[in-house]
């Protein structure tokens, strides 16, 4: 039995689920979930994320989290932590380039929270220099110390439910069977109606509590423990509408019902609501688009190393540049949100919005 005939008899069965209940099964269903099975990464897969793009990427995370330590007062220890790390390419630059910050690497107690067995197996194969340990949740990750985090592209895999303004209300969307027994979209009346904002009809609200969850747990553990998070993903600095959900196979745009656990389905990232929870736990927040946070940490100098090392190359690290920072490609849609303890500031934040609500 495939994942869309499981889903259409729990449909039949016990009647519609919501989008969230879908992506998750989508996802991470043990037997047919996408990154529990499949995941298909990079130019051959599905989707390529920053990382993949250049190495500039990964070396400017790098850079930052070095110099967090360096802004904390050098701690003896520090968790070093990526959430949802991929190949591992991010992690591979994050600790290469960490090795120019003298004391940093040793004090870096270096951690991947990975729930894919094939994911961890590409993790493997490409740190097989590095001292790394793993682990399925952060809260398996030893408090006590000092956490500077990393996730690229985590937020948008988290499930989320989708509201829909009609003429006389909010309506969940929820996934059900149509008359041929396909799997479709439709509405059902929803109880959340008077916690909702207000809207024109057409207009659809999307809301994540994994999202938001994943703030708070931040939020805590750095202020418990000091230090910070990054989050960087395609997503809303501000509240808003919009109905974001889509699938992506082999790069292009599918129809999210059409071959569940087959294709990478994401929603965008809703860090208003990240930032806030976070903030409720006694953390501080702020972002910036992904072009200002990379033109701050000197993405345009390390474009010019690069090209003075290798002029051949020229071409080619300036697709790469543009596409990472250019308004129409990367840049402005994709946001980096830091999440830090209240007694300091991170590395290109000193003056970056603090409200996103």
């Amino acid at each position: 039995m495939s994942l869309r005939e499981r889903l259409a008899a729990q449909i039949a069965a016990g009647g519609p689920i919501s989008v969230a209940q879908y992506m998750t099964a989508c996802l991470h269903d043990p037997e047919f979930g996408y990154y529990a099975t499949r995941p298909a990464l990079g130019e051959a897969g599905d989707f390529i994320t920053a990382p993949m793009i250049s190495q500039m990427f990964g070396e400017l995370v790098g850079v930052w989290a070095a110099s967090s330590w360096e802004l904390m007062g050098r701690p003896a220890q520090v968790r070093l932590v990526e959430m949802g790390p991929g190949d591992g390419t991010l992690m591979s630059d994050i600790l290469r380039t960490a090795r120019h910050a003298p004391g940093f690497l040793e004090a870096a107690d270096v951690w991947l929270v990975e729930t894919s067995q094939p994911l961890r197996a590409l993790q493997r194969d490409r740190l097989t220099q590095d001292e790394v340990r793993w682990a399925a949740s952060l809260d398996e990750v030893p408090g006590g110390a000092p956490v500077i985090l990393a996730a690229n592209e985590l937020l948008d895999c988290l499930p989320a439910r989708q509201f829909v303004r009609t003429t006389i209300g909010w309506a969940e969307q929820v996934v059900g069977l149509d008359a041929d027994g396909e799997l479709a979209f439709g509405l059902a009346p929803t109880p959340a109606s008077g916690l909702l904002p207000d809207a024109a009809p057409g207009e659809v609200y999307e809301q994540s509590a994994a999202q938001a969850a994943l703030g708070a747990e931040l939020g805590r553990r750095v202020a418990a423990d000091g230090g910070a998070a990054l989050l960087i993903d395609y997503g809303r600095a501000e509240p808003g509408f919009g109905d974001t959900l889509q699938a992506l196979r082999r790069h292009e745009k599918v129809d999210p019902l059409a071959t569940p656990g087959e294709a990478d389905l994401t929603i965008h990232a809703d860090f208003p609501a990240v930032m806030t929870a976070a903030r409720a736990q006694g953390a501080a927040a702020a972002i910036l688009t992904q072009t200002d946070f990379l033109a701050r940490m000197g993405i345009g100098a390390r474009a010019e190393a690069l090209v003075r090392a290798a002029p051949n190359r020229t071409a080619m690290i300036g697709r790469q540049l543009t596409r990472l920072i250019a308004a129409d490609e990367m840049g402005e849609l994709f946001k980096v949100c830091a999440i830090h303890s209240p007694d300091w500031t991170p590395p290109a934040f000193e003056d970056a919005a603090e409200d996103a609500t």
